[in-house]
C-alpha cells in the first residue's frame, strides 16, 4: 500500500518539455514498474481505491513535497495500515516521478521542492511581489496569487513560470486601449460591462473608460511576465512551485 496518508491536493503534471525540474522518462518508467508490483494492490491501478486519496489526480491528505512523499513511502503509515518500504533511493525517486506523472508513463513529471525555500525566492530573488500580490502584500499590477494553488495545478504553474505567454489565461491578458483623442492606456483588464472597461495600469492606477470614447481595444497575447527558465535553477523552480501550491486563499 502506497502513500495512504498524503496531504494537499496537487494536480498531475502534463507538460511536453522534459527540463527545469521534471523527472526523466527512465525514472517514471522505474516508478511504473514498482507501482504495478508493490502499490496497485491497495491503491488500485488508477490510484483511487483508498477513500480520500486519488494519486492519479494528485489528491492527497497530509503532505505536499516530493521529500514528504518519499518519507511516507519509507516509514509507512501504521495507523492507516500502510507498511514501510525499503526502496533504494533511485526506486523512491521513481515512485514519486510516476505519481507526479499522474500514473501515466507517457506523461512528463514535475518535481515539487520545499515551500519555505520557494517563499523566500518569491519574495527575494524572483521579485514576484513587484508585480503580484500574496495575502495583502505586493503589487496589484499582475493577478493576485493568494489562491493560485487552488486555481492552478502543478503543470499550469510550471508553464506559467517557464513560458508565461503560453500559460496565460485569457482573463489575464494585457489590453491596449486607444482613445478617440489619440491617447493610449495599457494595463490589466479588471472588469468590462456594456458601457465601460475598467483596468489597472503598471503604476497601479485604476481606469474606468467609457466605451464610446474608445477607438480600439486590443487584447495582447504576449505576457509582460518574464520567463524564469534560466533565471532560476531547476531546484529553485521546484521550490517556487511547492510554495505556490500552498496558496489556497486561506489567511
Amino acid at each position: 500500500m502506497l502513500v495512504a496518508a498524503i496531504g494537499l491536493a496537487v494536480a498531475p503534471a502534463r507538460l511536453a518539455a522534459q527540463d527545469h525540474g521534471q523527472y526523466t522518462q527512465t525514472e517514471i518508467d522505474t516508478g511504473a514498474r514498482l507501482y504495478s508490483s508493490q502499490c496497485s494492490t491497495c491503491h488500485g491501478p488508477n490510484g483511487d481505491r483508498i477513500s480520500g486519496i486519488d494519486l492519479r489526480r494528485g489528491q492527497f491528505r497530509r503532505v505536499v513535497t516530493d521529500d514528504d512523499l518519499m518519507r511516507i513511502v519509507t516509514t509507512g503509515v501504521p495507523a492507516a495500515g500502510m507498511p514501510p518500504f525499503a526502496f533504494q533511493p533511485a526506486e523512491l525517486t521513481g515512485i514519486v516521478a510516476y505519481i507526479r506523472a499522474g500514473l501515466d508513463s507517457s506523461t512528463p513529471s514535475i518535481r515539487i521542492g520545499t515551500a519555505a525555500r520557494g517563499k523566500a525566492i518569491v519574495e527575494g530573488k524572483g521579485a514576484c511581489l513587484s508585480c503580484h500580490r500574496i495575502g495583502g502584500n505586493g503589487s496589484r499590477v499582475a493577478p493576485d496569487l493568494s489562491d493560485i494553488g487552488a486555481a492552478r495545478g502543478v503543470d499550469m504553474l510550471h508553464r506559467s513560470l517557464t513560458d508565461p505567454s503560453a500559460g496565460m489565461l485569457p482573463i489575464n491578458r494585457p489590453v491596449r486601449i486607444t482613445l478617440k483623442d489619440g491617447r493610449t492606456v495599457n494595463g490589466r483588464r479588471l472588469n468590462e460591462d456594456t458601457f465601460t472597461v475598467q483596468l489597472i495600469d503598471d503604476k497601479e492606477r485604476l481606469h474606468s473608460i467609457e466605451k464610446r470614447d474608445i477607438r480600439n481595444l486590443a487584447v495582447e497575447t504576449k505576457s509582460p511576465m518574464p520567463s524564469f527558465a534560466g533565471r532560476l535553477t531547476s531546484d529553485e523552480l521546484a521550490d517556487v512551485i511547492a510554495y505556490l501550491v500552498t496558496l489556497r486563499g486561506q489567511p
